[in-house]
């Protein structure tokens, strides 16, 4: 082997070797992304079970207070354990939550209800349990104006929704066509399924009591039991308008006063 042999074989070593340093480091680089990737989507998880924890017990100091602290003389209360076992809050904390609202220094809470137009002609209906009204309606207005809509007054959008009781039920193998005759005197008015395969009931606002003891009494397990606000008509945006709603719709969500948000985007 003469000195061009050896110069090959020693350039063709350092290449290799920047050739594995350069794999390493684009993997170094990858699993770096998918770390942040995996760490955004768990702080994301956190985020909204902490919110979702919040939400319920703000539920839970309005029932106490309102019904008492026995579920089983107050449907509120019974509604919000359903909620709190539905997204994992520990019964520690629910029972925490009802000790506190029995207290003398318990926070009171106003349940003050927003309307207003988000971009693009889109109604928005923001339900809110808050101590300190004056700043829940400004930053409410901030919401809006800095996501390009407007805060209405009361009425402008209620019009637009159905003020309706949903209950999300597990289907062990119920025949829906013979739940819906069992349910129709209880005021039944909808019936269908959701992505999962939840069976999903919906109600009268008025009738939502009675459906949800019907319910009991048939034994039918109830994953979550909500009031809810359905859109009578919806808006159909394209893809770049509808993201733009949807921001607003997440910012007002994230607000330490908003309990619910209800938009008719379809």
């Amino acid at each position: 082997m003469d000195y061009s042999d050896v110069r090959i074989a020693l350039l063709g070593g350092i290449r290799l070797k920047n050739h594995f340093r350069t794999f390493a480091s684009l993997k170094i680089t990858t699993m770096g992304r998918i770390f942040e990737v995996r760490k955004s989507a768990m702080f994301a998880r956190w985020d909204k079970m902490a919110k979702n924890f919040t939400r319920i017990g703000k539920e839970i100091a309005i029932a106490v207070k309102n019904g008492g602290p026995d579920p089983d003389n107050n449907p509120a209360l019974r509604r919000c354990y359903i909620n709190a076992k539905a997204c994992n809050m520990p019964k520690d904390r629910v029972e925490a939550a009802i000790k506190r609202a029995m207290g003398k220094d318990t926070t009171n809470y106003d349940e003050i209800v927003y309307e207003g137009y988000g971009p693009h002609g889109v109604a928005i209906m923001v339900e809110t349990a808050t101590d300190n009204s004056t700043r829940t309606v400004a930053n409410v207005r901030m919401h809006f104006t800095k996501g390009n809509g407007t805060l209405g007054t009361s009425g402008s959008v209620a019009f637009t929704f159905n003020r309706m009781g949903e209950f999300k039920i597990k289907n062990a193998g119920l025949n829906t066509e013979e739940l819906e005759l069992e349910l129709i005197d209880f005021g039944l008015e909808e019936i269908g399924e959701d992505a999962e395969g939840n069976i999903i009931i919906r109600t009268a606002f008025n009738e939502f009591g009675n459906m949800s003891k019907a319910l009991e009494e048939k034994g039918i397990e109830v994953v979550t039991a909500e009031l809810t606000r359905i859109p009578v008509n919806t808006v159909e945006l394209g893809e770049e308008a509808g993201q733009e709603v949807l921001k607003l719709v997440d910012k007002l969500e994230q607000d330490e006063d908003v309990q619910k948000v209800y938009h008719n985007l379809k």
